[in-house]
């Protein structure tokens, strides 16, 4: 990879109290617990010695609050394209209790009903990505899993529903790039 070819950073918020418990957290403004703030201060340190030439956070709290215990705030801008998958009905639910009553359901699939369908969440994602693409240097974004897992399959040229196989961990940061050219994107680093 040359240096001209930049990178897009993708970062998980920390841990809150429905990400520890396997609950969709889409448009509710859950605050980090403890636990993820120190991953948000750990998160700093990993990327302290990175230069990044723009910095996007979610409008959500909960990636807000990331940002800032990472040492981003200053440089941070708000990006509504960014926010996490909207849940709709699901909101708050865990799988096992959506498939429950809808056996074999994926968000990645199926959407949400209220909420967002895969499609919508593609056309953020590629909004985002293409915003990105015009931006010379390397891009630092925080934001929640499934959002992030759209933007990877789609920074790759796949379908939304290929997000299924990128699992994003909390307080965790991946790295997209290109290998010889933009014709070629890749992923660098994956669940860090």
């Amino acid at each position: 990879m040359t240096d001209s070819l930049h990178r897009l950073y993708l970062v998980r918020h920390g841990d809150t109290e429905w990400s520890d418990t396997h609950r969709h957290t889409g448009l509710t403004d859950i605050p980090l617990n403890n636990q993820g703030e120190q991953q948000a201060r750990d998160l700093g340190d990993k990327l302290a010695n990175l230069q990044f030439t723009h910095c996007f956070t979610s409008p959500l709290q909960r990636a807000v609050k990331t940002c800032e215990l990472a040492g981003f705030a200053e440089a941070a801008e708000s990006d509504a394209d960014l926010l996490e998958w909207h849940y709709g009905d699901y909101e708050g639910r865990t799988t096992s209790a959506i498939r429950d009553e809808h056996e074999g359901w994926n968000v990645f699939r199926d959407g949400c009903p209220n909420g967002e369908m895969p499609g919508d969440v593609m056309a953020r994602a590629d909004r985002f990505i293409a915003k990105v693409r015009e931006i010379p240097g390397d891009v630092v974004a925080f934001s929640s899993a499934h959002i992030i897992r759209v933007i990877t399959a789609r920074w790759l040229g796949l379908e939304p529903q290929a997000g299924r196989f990128f699992l994003a961990s909390t307080a965790a940061f991946n790295i997209l790039g290109y290998e010889h050219d933009k014709n070629e994107p890749v992923i660098c680093l994956w669940n860090e």
